[in-house]
Parts: C-alpha cells; structure tokens; sequence
C-alpha cells in the first residue's frame, strides 16, 4: 500500500545529498507531496511536484508503479530504480538532462544591462493577479503559474516577470515552484518571437528580483540550449542525468 507523508523528517535521510530543488519543495511541505509505502520506518520514498518525480532509498516496485496520471518525467537516484522504471514502464522514454550548479554568485550589473536591452514596443512587468489568469489562456504560458494550488498561494509564495507586445505575453520566466530559499525558474517564448533575446531579459529581471529578496534563483536544463542561456546569466553546468519520460497512455507491468 502507498501512503502520503505528512511526517517528511522521516523521508529526509533517503534524499541526503541530492541537489534538487523541487526535493526541497516536497520535504519542506511548501508543495508537493511525498509517497511511501511504510509510514513508520520507511526505507523507499517517492517525491512528486508539478509533473517531477524522484525516487530515493531502496528500489520498491509499488512506489513505482503508483505513477500519478498524466504525463510525467520521473528521476531515479540511482540504476537500480532506473531499472525498475523501465520494468513497469517499457513505454518510457530515457532522456538526459543538465543539472546546473546550485550556487551561482551573479553579476547584477550585467543582468541589468540586459533587462534594459528590452526592445521599443515591449513591455515588462511582474505577474500579477490579471496576469496570472492571463498565463492560464496559453499552453506557453500556463506552467508559469499552474503549478500552485491556486492563484492565492502562487502571489504569495510565487515569482515571475512576463514580457508583453501589444498586451499579449510573448515571454515570460516564474517560479515553476517554490521552496523555503527560493524558486526553480521556467522560462520560455511564444515561437514567433523567439531568437530575440527576450528570454535573456525576462530571465534577468526574475533573478533580479530574486536576489532583492534574498530569494535563490535555481535552474535546471531540459536541453543544451536552456543550459548556453543559463550560462549566458551567469550560472555554471554541473552534471548530466537520465531522467523517464512517461504519458498516461504507457503500459505498467
């Protein structure tokens, strides 16, 4: 049987050492949830958040097999529960990301210069209540925001600038989620506008701001061009790792 967490200092061990923000999240009960198959003494944990999940301790086939639905991206700790995913999912596709270093010391004057690299007829300004109904009309958009419960607990406890030309956000970077010290970026362009630089001056401005309110702006990289933007802002490649791409259709065995 699978059971929620709500003690996660029972859970903290299984994740010692895993520079993971969305981790953080999860284990300092600021979103997400943590599973475990043993409430007292449990040995196997799996933490989830928006479509993120990591699984640490020993490899339990039922915590892997209690997948939430849709379409998620599940990180194992190490070969083991790397092999379990690919049993009880054969559909799931193995993909590599970048982990980017977790203590960056940013030039602030260079991220300024870039926010005032803003283009004539574009406009910049932090998500705000309207906003925030706004990001949810696009696809492109709406990981912004979505990820908090509702939009009360993203303007309290989320972060995000958006660009917009003629009142449409062409751009935009936010928290994707939250923990204590700070947020984990998501950024991105509505295709048209792309190759602009916009993503450089709305991803400065949000660290920016991070960093006035003693906010740690993390990033992880889905591809090799997130991680050249990150290093064009200032933060430093770490490591590769696999991740499991999995939908809802994929079969479980």
């Amino acid at each position: 049987m699978v059971y929620e967490c709500d003690d996660t200092t029972k859970v903290r061990e299984l994740f010692a050492g895993w520079k993971e923000t969305l981790i953080y999240s999860c284990l300092q009960q600021v979103m997400g949830k943590i599973y475990v198959t043993d409430l007292d003494h449990p040995k196997s944990a799996f933490a989830f958040v928006g479509c993120f999940g990591f699984f640490a301790g020993k490899p339990d086939r039922e915590l892997v097999a209690h997948k939430p639905g849709g379409f998620v991206i599940l990180t194992p700790q190490n070969e083991a529960w790397a092999k379990l995913i690919e049993e009880c999912y054969p559909d799931a596709k193995r993909v590599i990301r970048y982990a980017i270093r977790k203590d960056t010391r940013f030039d602030t004057e260079a991220l300024q210069r870039n926010v005032e690299e803003l283009p004539e007829g574009y406009e910049l300004r932090a998500i705000d209540s309207a906003l925030y109904d706004k990001c949810l009309e696009n696809p492109v958009t709406e990981d912004f925001v979505s990820v908090f419960e509702t939009k009360e607990r993203f303007l309290q406890l989320g972060r995000g600038m958006v660009i917009l030309k003629n009142g449409e956000i062409v751009a935009g970077a936010s928290s994707y989620t939250r923990y204590l010290e700070g947020i984990e970026i998501e950024v991105d362009t509505v295709e048209s506008e792309r190759r602009k630089h916009l993503a450089t001056i709305v991803c400065s401005a949000l660290i920016l701001n991070c960093l006035k309110e003693g906010l740690y702006p993390s990033w992880d990289a889905q591809n090799r061009n997130s991680v050249r933007l990150a290093e064009k802002l200032g933060y430093e490649f770490d490591h590769e790792y696999a991740v499991y791409e999995v939908s809802s259709e994929a079969r479980t065995h």
